[in-house]
């Protein structure tokens, strides 16, 4: 409380003591005020009370905390000059007005280089994201080409100070854009635009390879590369008609090579079907002749064994018993002839039942 409020409480504390004591000296029997409390005491409270406001107030007014969360970190500026050491997530006092923290984001982020038209339709506030329009540059021909990728990279904490001392709040911009854009110029250049689609992972690979060579040589290494995707690779119209007849063509020859590896089969089998034909008649034709020659060998066997059987003394038995049978013939008809074979071996014996006198009998008879 200022000073001359206390002396303004005290001179009329005063007053009224005075007053009180005249009435009471007077003899009258006037009221007795109570006494008055004692400001004194009343008036230190009261500053500190209101030194506790004021800085109540100036604490909410000035804020001089901040809350750095998972995933980043903050730099301390002092009168101007950024401090070396990142502020890890958690609560951090400073002094308003003369140092400043700068919260950075140390997630992964993403850049996406796309067309025009699905530009349009991308949502720009989404955190995390940026999004520029698609690389275009020449071939080895010299043909317009256009490239659309994605490439996702984070801000390194440790070094995050000195990167934004270096490159400024827009590091980005000055980081990831100039060197992606170089690096595919350099690559994809090197390529005919017929060559594109067909090297498509070998070109994305190196992309990559390139890439993160180039980021990390940068002083500091400020950031790291996470991936490197190449989504679309956009011809020129006369390049996609010429790749599109020669993948017909491809597919005619294709087809073609199919039908002449069917044809090829097919006479093969045909021809193996054949061979088995032809081997199986061999086989049977050799089978007819190997049993014509068995059966032969053992007439032949059978013949040297009934010749060998054949002795002189046999030819005389047999020839004696044909003779028996001879004269027993005669017995009934007496036209029986019989037959002598040459060298005198056995005779072979004919009846013939038929006697004249039969014969003569018959032929009356019609």
């Amino acid at each position: 409380m200022p000073a001359d409020m206390n002396d303004y409480f005290k001179k009329r504390v005063n007053q009224n003591r005075d007053n009180n004591l005249g009435n009471n000296r007077g003899g009258g029997g006037g009221p007795r005020f109570p006494e008055p409390p004692n400001f004194n005491n009343l008036g230190k409270k009261a500053i500190w009370i209101y030194a506790s406001i004021i800085v109540i107030a100036v604490l909410v007014i000035s804020k001089p905390f901040i809350i750095i969360n998972s995933g980043e970190v903050g730099i301390k500026k002092t009168a101007g000059k950024f401090e070396p050491i990142p502020l890890q997530p958690g609560f951090h006092m400073y002094l308003p007005g003369i140092q400043e923290i700068i919260v950075m984001d140390t997630k992964v982020r993403i850049v996406n280089y796309t067309s025009v038209e699905q530009m349009a339709s991308i949502d720009r506030n989404k955190q995390g994201v940026l999004n520029n329009p698609a690389i275009t540059i020449l071939d080895s021909r010299g043909l317009p080409v256009g490239i659309e990728m994605t490439v996702q990279y984070r801000l390194l904490p440790e070094g995050a100070p000195q990167t934004v001392a270096n490159w400024g709040l827009n590091w980005e911009d000055k980081i990831i854009n100039p060197v992606v854009r170089d690096v595919v110029r350099s690559v994809v250049g090197g390529f005919s635009a017929e060559e594109l689609p067909r090297k498509r992972t070998e070109i994305s690979e190196q992309i990559r390879a390139e890439l993160v060579a180039k980021i990390d040589s940068l002083e500091n290494q400020p950031v790291q590369i996470a991936s490197v995707q190449l989504r679309e690779i956009v011809l020129p119209e006369r390049i996609k008609e010429q790749i599109e007849n020669v993948q017909v063509a491809r597919q005619q020859a294709e087809r073609t090579k199919l039908e002449v590896e069917r044809a090829r089969q097919e006479a093969e089998k045909r021809a193996a079907l054949a061979m088995g034909e032809a081997e199986a008649n061999r086989i049977e034709a050799q089978g007819r002749a190997d049993a014509i020659t068995i059966e032969a060998k053992a007439r032949a066997a059978a013949n040297e064994l009934i010749a060998a059987s054949l002795t002189k003394e046999l030819l005389q038995l047999e020839q004696i018993q044909v003779q028996g049978k001879f004269n027993e013939a005669l017995q009934v008809n007496k036209d029986a002839k019989i037959f002598l074979t040459p060298g005198g071996s056995t005779p072979n014996l004919w009846v013939d039942m038929k006697h004249d006198s039969q014969t003569k009998a018959s032929t009356t008879d019609k």
